[in-house]
């Protein structure tokens, strides 16, 4: 479709506000303490929906909608997934984690955390998870990068080229000026207005198609597997892909750029609040993402979509049922995904490379505003390495993000569970996790890749089991087997460990 006035008009508003935002922050940010974390400042309301935002991303809007159009109801799994592992992550690591980083040498990244929670004088520990954080975030951040692409090529008739670059140096802009309240402010308005569009736009697309039966007897009528959630789930081969659609909720006690919402907020007595307010937006938009996918298949039965441009049903909705003025907000709305995580992952990637790089072996006594500068200049290195790794046009969103979600949910998951829970954990327990997690998903997905042109074989299937459940499975096992291998914690790690208890 061609380059539509008033959506181009409502589109470049939205995008002016955001770098407003930028700026404003930016002169807000005085030391990394507040580029990093915010200066632990967040309302329940703005942590709540800046770490929604900045976890479903473009995936909620492209990849999600894409996979049910592709597949019908049984790419619903990952959404019960992600649910339950959502709520068990605001539930029982939220307000533990806040306290325990604060009390913990008021640590302000997740490396910080690991070093200070198990007094790892030796930094290796602190890098090992830098390491790890900017190996997995660069491929987080080109799947943003190549949901901006997708929206910028499919809306204004841009080459693939072209709309990457425009929309990675939006999204660079506001990061590398405001920081992490740039990055918590954008994020809580990309929330709502993803919270809306995925209201609206099934309820339209619905209505269209003659209502709730009507929509489900002509998604049946092209394809009754459409409409049954347990369609190709028998067998060996359909077990594994309910279990690794289930497992992709064990990833959300790894993931750094959520983490560090829960570290943000103003006090532990505000996370009951913010999880309320979290679980809410997140039921609601999941199945509205569910819901467009599924429409879209009766929808556009006569022009079908084809491999990776099923990701692009969502925005193909808002072009043909809306007034242009409202499909450019329900547009800005698919960006404001993409934004909102791209922005927090830039964010983490930059501190550890200022904090646990720059600062912890380069130079420890750089000063706050130097610190601030390393970490915007690492947001525009990281991103021009995510922008080679998005430049091809074939790139599936919801393939890179499953990537980078089990590498992060097995390395830190399980580190990251036991910590808070576990007085007996140890330094090499905890490096022993990172490394075992990191390193299975990275083999796992070699495995579990069949040569260009090749058939899976039946010797192959387990490892089409998603690589997070190994990783995560077997990062836990590393982590007792060595702790209860050592001497046992420092006398000041069970005593800190003993004070968290007694706060919370």
């Amino acid at each position: 479709m061609g380059i539509d006035t008033p959506t181009l008009i409502t589109f470049i508003i939205y995008l002016v506000v955001m770098l407003g935002i930028g700026i404003v922050s930016y002169r807000m940010t005085s030391n990394l303490s507040d580029y990093v974390l915010g200066g632990r400042s967040l309302t329940p309301g703005v942590a709540a929906l800046s770490a929604g935002a900045s976890d479903m991303s473009g995936w909620l809007l492209l990849g999600l909608p894409g996979a049910v159009y592709a597949g019908g109801m049984s790419a619903a799994w990952i959404g019960i997934g992600l649910s339950v592992g959502a709520y068990l992550n605001w539930q029982f690591v939220a307000k533990r984690l806040r306290t325990y980083t604060e009390v913990s040498k008021d640590s302000i990244t997740i490396p910080d955390y690991f070093e200070n929670r198990f007094r790892d004088n030796s930094k290796v520990l602190r890098v090992i998870s830098a390491i790890v954080i900017l190996f997995f975030f660069t491929v987080y951040t080109a799947s943003g990068l190549v949901g901006g692409a997708k929206l910028f090529q499919s809306s204004f008739d841009m080459t693939y080229t072209s709309a990457l670059w425009i929309g990675a140096i939006v999204i660079i802009s506001y990061t590398f000026l405001g920081g992490f309240l740039a990055v918590s402010w954008t994020d809580f308005i990309q929330g709502i207005l993803m919270f809306l569009a995925l209201i609206i736009v099934p309820i339209v697309a619905i209505n269209k198609l003659g209502g709730w039966n009507e929509t489900i007897n002509q998604v049946g009528s092209i394809d009754p597997a459409y409409v049954d959630i347990m369609s190709g789930m028998g067998g060996t081969a359909g077990f594994f892909a309910i279990v690794s659609s289930l497992a992709w909720g064990l990833g959300y006690f790894g993931q750094p750029h959520i983490l560090t919402r829960f570290m943000a907020v103003r006090s532990p007595d505000d996370i009951p609040k913010a999880r309320l307010i979290g679980m809410g937006w997140m039921v609601v938009s999941l199945f509205g993402a569910i819901f467009t996918g599924l429409a879209g298949i009766a929808y556009f039965a006569d022009n079908p979509l084809e491999g990776a441009a099923s990701e692009t049903v969502f925005i193909l909705f808002t072009q043909v049922l809306f007034d242009p003025w409202v499909a450019g907000i329900l547009l800005a709305a698919i960006l404001a995904a993409i934004m909102s995580t791209v922005d927090s992952q830039l964010l983490v990637s930059s501190s550890a490379l200022a904090e646990d790089f720059y600062k912890a072996i380069l130079r420890k006594n750089a000063s706050e505003k130097e610190l601030v500068w390393i970490g915007r200049f690492a947001v525009l290195g990281i991103a021009l390495i995510a922008l080679l790794i998005a430049s091809d046009a074939d790139s599936k969103v919801l393939t890179l993000v499953s990537y980078a979600w089990a590498g992060f949910g097995a390395a830190f998951g399980p580190v990251v569970i036991l910590s808070l829970f576990w007085k007996r954990m140890t330094r090499n327990g905890a490096l022993a996790g990172i490394i075992v997690g990191a390193v299975t998903v990275v083999l796992w997905k070699v495995l579990s890749t069949p040569p260009e042109g090749a058939e899976q074989s039946a010797a192959v299937i387990p490892f089409s089991l998603y690589e997070i459940v190994p990783g995560f499975i077997l990062a836990t096992i590393a982590i007792i087997v060595v702790s209860m291998m050592g001497n046992g914690p420092k006398d000041a790690v069970e005593t800190e460990f003993d004070e968290v208890n007694d706060e919370i």
